[in-house]
């Protein structure tokens, strides 16, 4: 199976590199996620820059994490001759309680046996490889430098010769090295024992983090990884969560839809926050509802449907014409003219997590009046505006419509806003609330329902269907077992699904007809399945899903239909919060129930 996307990540939630099989340093941007890249092969391949390691093609190559950790391992043996590249972020807890995790990445060379050698080619290319990136070898590292407007640097300490690294020339390993990679000039030097010092303190930070995440009858494996995975794609500074560590990884080969993911969507990151507080990661959602509260201080001010992991507010898109793109596929984008949509389902999104962080921290949680005034807010924004179409979901570039997704939502914002005046005791406000609820309930109810069709389509009036239709259950709008919801999965499943993967959509988007599958949907199909009954066909689907992840239980945003191959920015927060609740659900499915369902069959 082709699966191009073979790379590991590691990070600390402050930036994020993607590590390559053969363990070449693809993709990184330093000093934060967001920050122009200094490594960006995955962009192109002659000019992008990367940091690798060459060795005779007698080498066999194996990679792996060490358990419960998000540090990379990169085995290079041949016969006696074996050599381990550890590769990690640096972080941890300081004595004074606050965290270290600097823009750093270190590369811990382990000698295991013999004599191994390797080359080392290291190309950094700062700024997104615009203009020249001089190196320079001075006495304690090497330096590269732009010859742009904006002057940045990058360092690289390491143990090993450093005119050797420069010039690509063959070291021979007999015991431990390092390579240190720095964003900022190193004060005090590194050496051999502060790497391996490094190395220890970050995988006791996330031994730690792993014990304080729940577990399960089954699927822990899976459901560890993704759950690391997503604590990589928060950001320590503010709380923000971001849709994925890259940016313009195509959803299908040779298409235009390459978007940066570098961003905090309100929608993906409260659903992440959701599911990692049911793991037991309280103080991830904390911040975030705190990331909240401090973007929204006027009262009247409308949420933005995303917002840069900084708080910025403008996310102008720009075009990177001078890269060729992952697989030649144009244009690279930073930034993401998305923030200027108006997408309505967002209120009922994070109103389901401000209700969730409610229920589970009530006499934990500093921001209670905040997040009160927030609740009313919301309520007072989607009175005024339920009924007008909006970009969707999916974020239609062009055309508003009267999305059912978004009016859903709507629905499940003020649902859940009357059960925060409950936990409040704000029953002043609870009859008239409940009398908007009806209204919106009746309307979709209405509007929505297709009789032709037999389901719940993608907007008033369309004969079209959309998987996210399949999240009305989960929001609590429907009952899994009212025949208009089962009625539901079943058309979805006839009209969308295509050899077990599932279309977002079939009806024309701006960009055309969509040709791969959004990874997302299948999880969630796969969790409606379970809804209805069908528990041992779900679990043969999500099994066969979980074999499509890459060969660290990685996944992206898309699936190609046909390859199976992983397409769009990765690691996909969407992808993993999806993997994670349906594994949770899953894992109560019992050698019993399944046998039991055989039977029946």
């Amino acid at each position: 199976m082709t699966n191009n996307l073979d790379y590991g990540i590691v990070g600390n939630c402050r930036s994020a590199a993607l590590i390559s099989k053969t363990g070449s340093i693809d993709w990184c941007c330093l000093p934060e996620y967001d920050s122009p890249s200094v490594f960006a092969k995955l962009l192109d391949d002659d000019i992008g820059g990367k940091f690798a390691f060459v060795v005779d093609d007698a080498y066999k190559i194996s990679q792996q994490y060490i358990h419960d950790t998000c540090i990379l391992v990169t085995t290079f043996s041949e016969g006696g001759n074996v050599f381990e590249v550890h590769d990690f972020m640096p972080r941890y807890k300081k004595n004074s309680g606050r965290y270290h995790n600097p823009p750093e990445i270190i590369r811990f060379i382990k000698h295991i046996s013999g004599k191994p050698t390797f080359k080392v080619d290291y190309e950094p290319k700062l700024e997104y490889a615009l203009g020249e990136t001089n190196t320079y070898v001075k006495d304690d590292f090497i330096v590269s430098l732009t010859d742009k407007e904006k002057f940045d640097t990058l360092f690289l300490y390491s143990d090993f010769d450093k005119e050797a690294i420069a010039n690509a020339d063959t070291i021979e390993l007999t015991s431990d090295g390092y390579f240190w990679i720095g964003y900022n000039e190193k004060i005090v030097l590194p050496s051999l024992k502060s790497a391996k010092l490094e190395l220890e303190r970050t995988k006791v930070y996330w031994l730690n983090w792993m014990e304080l995440t729940s577990s399960y009858k089954k699927y822990n494996k899976e459901i560890g990884r993704s759950a690391m995975t997503l604590k990589l794609l928060s950001y320590q500074k503010t709380g923000a969560v971001l849709a994925a560590a890259t940016t313009s990884l195509p959803e299908t080969l040779g298409e235009v839809r390459n978007w940066d993911y570098r961003f905090c969507w309100i929608r993906d990151a409260s659903m992440v926050i959701k599911v990692v507080s049911e793991l037991g990661h309280k103080l991830m959602a904390k911040r975030f509802l705190q990331f909240i509260v401090d973007l929204i201080p006027d009262k009247e001010e409308k949420l933005q449907i995303m917002y840069g992991i900084n708080k910025e507010k403008n996310l102008v898109e720009m075009k990177l014409d001078h890269l060729s793109g992952y697989g030649n596929s144009k244009p690279v984008r930073i930034g993401n003219a998305a923030y200027q949509q108006r997408q309505n389902d967002i209120y009922g999104i994070l109103m389901d997590v401000i209700h969730q962080q409610l229920v589970n921290f009530n006499n934990d949680l500093e921001n209670a009046e905040e997040l009160w005034t927030i609740t009313k807010g919301i309520v007072w924004v989607v009175d005024r505006h339920w009924k007008e179409a909006d970009k969707g979901i999916w974020e239609f570039r062009t055309e508003e419509r009267h999305f059912t997704f978004s009016k859903v939502l709507c629905w499940v914002a003020v649902d859940k806003a009357i059960k925060v005046a409950k936990i409040f005791g704000k029953d002043r406000k609870i009859q008239r609330w409940m009398t908007l609820e009806q209204e919106i309930k009746n309307d979709i109810m209405d509007n929505a329902w297709n009789e032709k069709v037999q389901a719940f389509t993608q907007s008033y009036g369309s004969d079209d269907l959309d998987a996210a239709v399949l999240l009305m259950e989960n929001y609590g709008f429907i009952e899994a077992k009212n025949p208009k919801y089962m009625n539901t999965v079943k058309a979805i499943e006839r009209e969308l699904s295509n050899d077990g993967l599932l279309y977002r959509y079939k009806n024309k988007d701006d960009f055309g007809l969509p040709s791969s599958s959004f990874t997302i949907c299948t999880f969630w199909f796969i969790n409606s399945l379970y809804k209805i009954g069908e528990r041992k066909k779900a679990v043969q689907q999500f099994e066969k899903l979980l074999s499509y992840s890459n060969h660290l239980g990685l996944f992206s945003e898309d699936i190609d239909f046909k390859t199976k191959r992983l397409l769009g920015n990765f690691p996909q927060a969407y992808s993993h919060l999806a993997l994670i609740e349906t594994a949770i659900n899953l894992s109560n499915v019992t050698d019993e129930e399944r046998m039991m369902e055989t039977i029946s069959n």
